[in-house]
C-alpha cells in the first residue's frame, strides 16, 4: 500500500474524487494512511462534500492480529481487527471491535480487495443493530 493513490467512489453518500497517501510513520512500526474524497454537488447533497480521514495500522503482538483505527473528521474513530479470510489472499478484510463517538451496537467492515500491484478496491460496510451489512461506499484506487 505504500504510494499515492488516485481513483473514484460510489455510493451512498454520492460519487467522489479520492486521494489516499500510505506511509510508514514513527520507526516504521505504523502504516498512516491519509485520505481525501470530493463529493460534487448532486441531488442528495446540494452542496457537495469534503470528507477526510486518517488511518493507522499497527499489528497487536498480544492477539497476533493487524488492528485499524479510523479517524473522521466527523469526530468518529473506528476500530477494527484483521480477519483472515481463507483461500483469498488478495482480500485483506477488518471487522469494527468499537466505535468513538458513535454507537457500538453497529457493525462496520473495510474490505480491500487487491486487483493487481498497482489498483484495488476498497468496500466500506455498516450494519444496523440486527442488520446484514450494506455496502456505503466502495472505492477504486490506481497508483
Amino acid at each position: 500500500l505504500v504510494s499515492e493513490w488516485s481513483g473514484t467512489s460510489t455510493g451512498r453518500p454520492g460519487e467522489a474524487t479520492v486521494n489516499r497517501t500510505y506511509v510508514f510513520v514513527l520507526g516504521g512500526r505504523y502504516l498512516h494512511e491519509t485520505s481525501v474524497s470530493v463529493y460534487a454537488p448532486q441531488e442528495r447533497n446540494k452542496t457537495g462534500e469534503r470528507h477526510e480521514h486518517w488511518g493507522m495500522f499497527s499489528y497487536d503482538r498480544t492477539r497476533k492480529s493487524l488492528v485499524l483505527r479510523h479517524f473522521h473528521i466527523e469526530s468518529f474513530v473506528n476500530t477494527y481487527r484483521h480477519v483472515v479470510v481463507e483461500g483469498s489472499p488478495q482480500l485483506v478484510v477488518f471487522e469494527s471491535e468499537s466505535f468513538e463517538n458513535f454507537s457500538n451496537s453497529w457493525k462496520a467492515r473495510e474490505t480491500y480487495e487487491f486487483i493487481s500491484p498497482d489498483e484495488f478496491v476498497e468496500t466500506f460496510e455498516l450494519a444496523a443493530p440486527g442488520k446484514d451489512y450494506d455496502v456505503y461506499s466502495r472505492a477504486t484506487l490506481r497508483r
